[in-house]
């Protein structure tokens, strides 16, 4: 490997790792949030590509998506050949599209709310967290929502932007953002959005099949019960109707020791989530439990992305060059005659 492309590397490990601890320290930022501004153009182009199609919705993700990727690939090589330029902008792109910090924040509210018995806040607060209809909820079903939604989450704030991030650098990051975001704002399905949402929801389904099972996994290794964890995830995660969040909600109800799941509310639409788990349902005492919990996993994902990043790649050849010939047994070249 050259030594340009070895700082290359490294730049991007250690981008990965400040962003994070910018994260863990400031949390989101409070004004100026560049998903929140993304979140603002999308509504915006909404308006004019809006139609009750599922290709109209496809242009939409295509635009909206390959753009934010487009801006990542151009930072990235802009500083490709500049270290420290490099590792502070793929700092800053970290820290703009993670939220883990931020979630843990409202896991604590919530466990301080439902452990003041204040019901009424804590059925408007977990608007937070998920667009689950909290009405009728009880502190008990409040606490089941809370664990739900951090787990699902952990996986969508923390670990799936830092696996994209270290298998992509820059783009991976901020493409993976992109596609969560317009997921949150149309991919429901709602009368509205059933057609012009599918994209939307089968790109984030996909961009999140490999990075939800690493989550899954690394809820097993922190949590220091890998072979329950992995029982109820293998035997669980397929009654959830989604196919990502399955996994890492089946993983924390074996590394919990919770049984999770059951029927929701969403506006108009009741889900039936089946049943995760083996053990009793979620209580208040478990909301602070699943927080520590994703804190860990979010620590693992960080290293694991360091060392995604860190894994040695090939410069493409240049137009012109001709590959190295490659030595077969006997010392015969490769190349035919």
């Amino acid at each position: 490997m050259s030594r340009a492309l070895r700082s290359s590397v490294g730049s991007r490990a250690a981008g990965l790792i400040l962003g994070f601890a910018a994260d863990r320290v400031l949390g989101d930022p409070r004004r100026f949030h560049p998903v929140a501004g993304f979140g603002q153009a999308a509504a915006k182009l909404e308006r004019p590509l809006y139609a009750d199609s599922r290709a109209a919705g496809t242009a939409y993700v295509a635009v909206l998506v390959g753009s934010t990727v487009a801006v990542g690939a151009v930072a990235e090589r802009l500083t490709r050949n500049r270290p420290i330029a490099n590792t502070l902008v793929t700092a800053a792109a970290t820290w703009s599209v993670l939220g883990g910090r931020s979630l843990e924040r409202e896991a604590d509210v919530m466990g301080r709310l439902l452990e003041d018995k204040d019901v009424p806040a804590a059925r408007t607060r977990l608007s937070h967290l998920c667009s689950r209809d909290a009405t009728d909820l009880d502190a008990d079903e409040l606490a089941r929502a809370t664990v739900e939604s951090v787990a699902e989450n952990t996986s969508d704030a923390t670990v799936a932007p830092l696996v994209w991030g270290g298998l992509l650098g820059v783009p991976g990051l901020l493409g993976y953002r992109a596609a969560n975001t317009l997921d949150a704002m149309v991919g429901y399905k709602s009368a509205r959005y059933r057609n012009f949402g599918w994209a939307a929801a089968r790109f984030d389904d996909l961009v999140n099949l490999v990075p939800a099972r690493v989550c899954a996994a690394l809820t097993g290794v922190t949590s220091g019960r890998p072979a329950q964890v992995w029982r109820v995830w293998q035997r669980d995660a397929k009654k959830h109707p989604s196919p990502n969040a399955g996994p890492v909600e089946a993983a924390f109800a074996g590394a919990l020791d919770l049984r999770l799941g059951g029927t929701n509310t969403y506006d108009d639409e009741v889900e039936d989530r089946g049943t995760l788990g083996d053990g009793l349902a979620p209580t208040v005492t478990d909301v602070r439990r699943t927080a520590v919990l994703a804190r860990r996993v979010s620590y693992a994902a960080a290293a694991t992305a360091a060392i995604l990043a860190l894994r040695p790649r090939r410069r493409a050849a240049r137009p012109g060059t001709r590959a190295p010939r490659t030595r077969l047994p006997g010392g015969s070249s490769g190349e035919s005659r």
